[in-house]
């Protein structure tokens, strides 16, 4: 009764291993990923990148136009024609031919150009903070790929290693040195195995093709050969002043100013001067008109669109104030990230050499009989647990490299490449 209760068992145990292990025999075709120093050569061509061009471009050809002066105006006018008395038909007119021209006085086209091309210096600049920003987001995207491919690989691997110790404990189950019960257990162990493959296998999926849109690779990603969790971060240590985020507020900051002073020269007043021909035909004669206009500034001084120009230059300086003392901040806290996730990385290399050292006495120990099939479980566990670890240490040092980048205005990994 004992041996057939216990045959039972042992056989649907066998079965659903055996059923989980040949779903570890499909065959896989993979479609390595470009490296991360071919799809960072290929930035320019994602639409962040190109939408920041597009805004320079649009800037640069504000500059052009303000260096444009305006157009003179012609005007014909014609007096005294198809009226009554001595007036009737057009003996009599006054035909007058004039052409006007704004003299833009007191600086105002330069004042104008100068605006203008402070805005083109803040697009030229927020294009390359977009660009670094794309870059930082390219690097995020491809570590995150490589590492939940690599945590599918451990999760495959964690279904192999339960596999073979499940074999093991079915052996010494069918040798009655174990209950059913112990084999029963192994089968559980290897179906919440599987459940942990498949769940890694989809992040990994879903990574790949996030990979994929970012980049804007024309076939899909399914595998990464160029590590970049691997790549040693850099340091390259910059001013304050010269963190692009800084950079960019001193830009807006400049712009301001010029805004404040196009405010002042538009409330003079806007000075043409005319000059025109006029034809009496009553007389057969000709004569010369000339002139100066100019608004008077009685209701109308612009003194709104000054104090709005000043208070958006206090704004600005606001905004520089806490760009500089955020630059500070950020890279004081990133240092002691990247610093961090490197004694991390080291530690978490220690940890798995530690355990797969532990696990491979504790499987010697469970095949001799010395040891039990829970302490082989809590060993296989502390393994994966481990590799995992050093995957996310690894993932923590690219977080950490590419907050560094982004203040010291470079690629992630950069000099690497």
């Amino acid at each position: 009764m004992f041996a057939s209760s216990r045959r039972r068992p042992r056989l649907a145990v066998g079965c659903a291993l055996a059923a989980i292990a040949a779903t570890l025999a499909s065959p896989v075709w993979a479609e390595p990923a470009p490296t991360y120093a071919a799809l960072l050569a290929q930035l320019g061509q994602t639409p962040a990148s190109r939408e920041a061009d597009a805004l320079v471009d649009a800037a640069e050809a504000r500059v052009r136009q303000a260096r444009v002066r305006p157009n003179p105006v012609a005007s014909l006018q014609a007096e005294n024609a198809f009226g009554s008395g001595p007036f009737d038909g057009y003996a009599n007119a006054e035909t007058t031919l004039a052409f006007s021209q704004d003299l833009e006085l007191w600086g105002r086209r330069r004042a104008r150009v100068a605006a203008a091309s402070a805005d083109a210096g803040t697009s030229s600049l927020e294009r390359n903070l977009a660009v670094i920003d794309t870059a930082g987001r390219l690097a995020l995207v491809y570590a995150e790929a490589e590492a939940a491919e690599r945590r599918a690989d451990l999760a495959d691997e964690g279904l192999t290693l339960a596999l073979a110790d499940a074999r093991a404990a079915l052996a010494l189950v069918e040798e009655g040195r174990e209950p059913v019960l112990r084999g029963i257990q192994a089968e559980s162990e290897a179906a919440s195995a599987r459940a942990t493959l498949d769940e890694a296998t989809a992040e990994r999926d879903a990574a790949f093709a996030r990979l994929t849109a970012v980049a804007m690779l024309p076939a899909p990603v399914t595998a990464i050969k160029a590590s970049l969790l691997d790549q040693a971060p850099i340091r390259a240590m910059v001013a304050d002043d010269t963190v692009p985020t800084v950079r960019v507020a001193e830009a807006r900051l400049t712009a301001a100013e010029r805004r404040i002073d196009v405010a002042r020269i538009n409330a003079r007043p806007d000075v043409t001067a005319s000059v025109g021909l006029r034809r009496f035909e009553a007389e057969d004669a000709t004569a010369l008109t000339f002139g100066v206009s100019l608004p008077l500034p009685l209701f109308d001084r612009n003194r709104g669109n000054i104090d709005a120009a000043r208070a958006e230059y206090r704004a600005a300086d606001a905004r520089l104030a806490q760009a500089k003392q955020d630059a500070t901040a950020d890279r004081a806290a990133a240092t002691a990230r990247l610093s961090a996730s490197t004694s991390r990385v080291s530690a978490a290399d220690a940890g798995v050499t530690a355990a797969e050292e532990a696990y491979r006495l504790s499987r010697v120990g469970f095949d001799a009989g010395r040891i039990s099939q829970l302490e082989l479980r809590t060993s296989r566990a502390a393994l994966i647990n481990a590799r995992n670890a050093a995957v996310d240490a690894r993932l923590a040092r690219v977080r950490a490299e590419i907050d560094l980048a982004r203040l010291e205005g470079r690629a992630p990994f950069e000099g690497n490449i």
